[in-house]
């Protein structure tokens, strides 16, 4: 009878918690907004990181229409 009553005040504890036991944001509300909007920044820079590792933040020199390239 121990043994459940313990499984059912930790489940009961597990599922009143968001997220981990320890919040990932600050109670403040003035320090938690500041928090998500370094969190929302650092997550809309993540695109224009990949675009620079990957080159796709350079212009293209191609043509819109294919050229032959020889005399003709």
């Amino acid at each position: 009878m121990r043994k459940w009553l313990l499984t059912l005040v930790t489940v009961c504890s597990l599922a009143s918690s968001t997220g981990c036991l320890l919040p990932m944001y600050s109670a403040d509300p003035g320090r938690r907004a500041q928090q998500l909007i370094y969190t929302s920044e650092n997550l809309r820079s993540l695109l224009n990181e990949w675009e620079r590792i990957w080159f796709l933040d350079m212009p293209s020199h191609l043509t819109p229409f294919s050229t032959h390239g020889g005399i003709i």
